[in-house]
């Protein structure tokens, strides 16, 4: 699990396609790999990978086919920047959301223009994707954790303030730029208890079905 704050700014230094897989070799930078051990996880620009080996300030892993086909990963050349984050512990800081790692999709960049010491980014998402991000809510893109200002249709903006500029690859988006996202777990959940209570009553989400799943109280028990 991570929080989608991102930690630092990695570059790749070598690819070994063995097959369909990807053996990726990635300069650390200023990440801190004493604490880290083989076969504990690493988010590389969103997507939970093992580290397989580590040595000298850099570290190793494998890319299945799997993550190669849901993630821009296997774009990835020598030298590409890559954000990286240690996996969270249970005395971590939650500074930007819950984030598995998992990417569930991959977005275009649409946009990305100033607006004050700030640029607003514009993001086309797949449509099966789109019913998730909504207003004020969080999405993750290439491992960033960011807050949804708008939503039309398929299409989010975010707002990229100047230390996330500096501190993360998403200043160097541009138009057509193919992104990693991963939508917020919680509006998988709500989605999973929706389809559970309409299958039980047929009536969809409603006060009686958010009650009986905890998240109201029954209308009997309410208090003046």
């Amino acid at each position: 699990m991570f929080t989608g704050i991102i930690e630092a700014v990695g570059t790749v230094r070598e690819l070994k396609r063995d097959g369909v897989d990807l053996r990726l070799v990635l300069e650390a930078g200023p990440l801190d790999l004493s604490d880290v051990a083989i076969g504990e996880s690493i988010s590389v620009s969103g997507a939970c990978l093992t580290a397989t080996a580590i040595e000298h300030g850099c570290f190793a892993a494998d890319v299945s086919r799997e993550t190669l086909e849901h993630t821009t990963l296997g774009e990835l050349e020598a030298g590409s920047r890559v954000n990286l984050e240690r996996a969270a512990t249970p005395a971590s800081r939650l500074g930007g959301h819950l984030v598995s790692g998992h990417v569930d999709g991959v977005g275009t960049v649409e946009s990305f223009a100033p607006e004050g010491r700030s640029r607003r980014l514009g993001i086309r998402v797949p449509e099966p994707l789109a019913r998730y991000v909504a207003r004020k809510g969080s999405v993750c893109v290439d491992g960033v954790s960011l807050t949804v200002n708008e939503v039309e249709g398929s299409r989010f903006g975010v707002n990229i303030v100047p230390h996330t500029l500096a501190g993360t690859t998403i200043g160097d988006c541009r138009p057509g730029r193919r992104v990693n996202l991963e939508v917020d777990v919680v509006a998988r959940y709500l989605e999973r208890l929706v389809q559970a209570g309409a299958g039980e009553n047929g009536g969809g989400l409603d006060l009686e079905t958010l009650a009986r799943h905890g998240f109201l109280q029954p209308r009997g028990e309410r208090g003046a």
